[in-house]
């Protein structure tokens, strides 16, 4: 230990800066994967994984350049090559959502104007099919990816039409059943299965729709809209939150929003649905 210490009192300060400027690097190179890791099931192995790794290398870097271990340091680079490649067969969804990220980033989304358009499109196909009650469940991801829900559906990359929403929607489609995710202007897919919220949970006794809106909810910041086939009720989930009965405008007004950037839908929705009710019992 004190061979460590000081190797680290004789180098000097142009080394010092490097060895900082690298750890910056790579806290910042960390930081970011664990930003995009966030919410997934690859997170805590990625973070053992640099927390291994950091700490190996820095200790084996000392002791190497103190003791002169070659061969250790020949078998701990072997060791990362065997990690590197187990990392990338371990990392595969999340690999495969990062490439679909990319492909998605904001430099090729659509205008706002066409974005308004699809917002329109969409309320109008909402409000038509909870007038008609014909179930249906529409998915509109935001900043984390869901192409690990979307290669369970069928894809249809498709312009945002209330007529081909409320088609695919009809119950003598082969497309009905399960979601449908729109990714800016485009219908990206169809028939989606997504995870249900746990049967022991609050949302428990719900129908399979609404159950499945608060699962894929509560591991993204997709915000969900549903239609009840009872019903004919208008919902919307965000966060593993669920708001009942929203009204047209409401779903405008927070769609607007929830497809031009990313902002707290559920908690705007719930705040508006209060003050309306109590306006309504003024009223009253």
């Amino acid at each position: 230990m004190s061979a460590i210490l000081e190797y680290i009192l004789n180098i000097s300060l142009y080394e010092r800066l490097i060895v900082v400027a690298e750890l910056l690097l790579i806290g910042v190179f960390v930081y970011a994967i664990l930003t995009f890791l966030e919410g997934t099931r690859g997170e805590r192995l990625f973070r053992g994984i640099i927390f291994v790794l950091v700490v190996g290398s820095l200790v084996l870097n000392l002791v190497v350049k103190t003791f002169d271990m070659t061969r250790i340091a020949y078998l701990y680079n072997g060791f990362l090559i065997a990690i590197l490649v187990i990392a990338v067969a371990a990392f595969q969804p999340e690999i495969r959502r990062g490439l679909i990220r990319i492909g998605q980033a904001r430099f090729f989304t659509s205008s706002p104007q066409q974005l308004s358009r699809s917002v329109e499109e969409i309320v109008t196909a909402v409000s038509q099919m909870a007038a008609e009650r014909v179930g249906a469940i529409i998915v509109i991801p935001q900043q984390v990816a869901l192409g690990e829900f979307i290669e369970t559906g069928v894809r249809v990359d498709a312009k945002v039409t209330s007529e081909l929403i409320r088609t695919i929607f009809h119950g003598g489609t082969v497309l009905h059943d399960m979601a449908m995710v729109i990714q800016a202007d485009r219908i990206v897919a169809a028939r989606v299965q997504l995870p249900l919220a746990e049967a022991g949970s609050r949302f428990g006794r719900l129908g399979s729709r609404h159950r499945a809106a608060v699962g894929v909810t509560t591991g993204s910041d997709a915000v969900v809209i549903v239609v009840s086939e009872e019903t004919g009720i208008v919902s919307v989930a965000s966060d593993g939150t669920l708001v009942r009965n929203i009204s047209e405008a409401q779903l405008r007004r927070h769609l607007t929003t929830a497809l031009v950037e990313v902002t707290p839908v559920l908690e705007k929705l719930g705040k508006l649905t209060r003050t309306e009710s109590k306006e309504e019992s003024i009223e009253s």
